[in-house]
């Protein structure tokens, strides 16, 4: 196997609509790199709970951007069609702390994305795993965004800090493992440079956008009959509690080395990313 080998064909990036996912495109598409956007509504359809779709988007596929479907998790299954079509590389998305018993409150037995990055390890395949902290962008396109807007955000996070990762980052790091020598049989944890409160975080919004946004801090039970009163399922509403967790218990505060190992440089900053993303145009 070469490198060029692996570049000259097309790379399929699953959830090529979504946050990581586009910006994985955008960056390959700046590269030249051939590649397929795969999710239900790009020009390659794929759609996790129909396993015909996987067989179209997996066939000449050199590499893979893979996410998969929490609500579905069929990483296994997916990967044993991908060695069958001749796929030589996938690079992984997974979640920072799936390796540690009791990182996510109230979750019991093998987390879905440490069964997928098993699989993956087991393929035979060149594999590399990213183990992203929470992102940035949640706060302008994810589910804090409703907070920044209307000036409240409630969440049931504490005091405490996370290391907010830019996912242009993210992206980064899966581009360079999708396109060149050296991540093979990695695993990458990322983060941002250093630690922020939610209070923290939106104070350095708040200055860009010239107006106030305030966090407030509110139990879970609480939190979670306000995402049940906003249509969340059940299901939903209790793995976005148990995800948040780690936060409130001081468990996403630590600077992890991914960014730096991968890149040969230091994560960007929160700030860098408030300056690039909010002002007073924002909404």
């Amino acid at each position: 196997m070469t490198e060029n080998n692996v570049i000259a064909r097309p790379v399929l990036v699953t959830g090529a609509t979504g946050m990581t996912g586009s910006r994985v495109l955008a960056q390959l598409r700046e590269l030249g790199v051939p590649t397929r956007a795969a999710s239900r509504s790009s020009e390659w359809r794929f759609d996790w709970s129909e396993p015909q779709t996987w067989e179209k988007v997996l066939e000449g596929a050199g590499s893979v951007y893979l996410i998969q479907d929490d609500t579905n998790p069929r990483t296994p299954e997916f990967v044993e069609r991908a060695v069958a079509h001749g796929v030589e590389r996938i690079v992984r998305l997974s979640a920072r702390g799936v390796d540690q018993p009791g990182y996510f409150e109230g979750v019991d037995g093998i987390p879905s994305h440490l069964e997928g990055e098993e699989a993956l390890r087991s393929s035979g395949l060149e594999w590399t795993v990213l183990r992203p902290g929470w992102f940035a962008q949640n706060f302008s396109e994810g589910f804090l965004t409703e907070g920044a807007r209307t000036g409240v955000l409630r969440l049931p996070t504490g005091d405490g800090a996370a290391t907010w990762i830019d996912v242009e980052d993210i992206a980064a790091v899966a581009v360079a493992a999708l396109t060149g020598p050296g991540h093979h049989g990695r695993t990458y944890e990322l983060s941002g440079p250093r630690a922020l409160t939610v209070a923290e975080a939106l104070t350095e919004i708040s200055e860009a956008l010239g107006r106030p946004i305030r966090y407030e801090a509110v139990p879970v039970d609480e939190y979670v009959n306000d995402l049940l009163e906003q249509g969340w399922p059940k299901e939903g509403a209790q793995e976005l509690v148990s995800a948040l967790s780690a936060i409130r218990r001081g468990l996403e505060a630590k600077v992890s080395p991914g960014v730096k190992e991968a890149l040969g440089r230091e994560p960007r900053d929160f700030t860098e990313f408030v300056i690039r993303t909010f002002d007073a145009q924002w909404a």
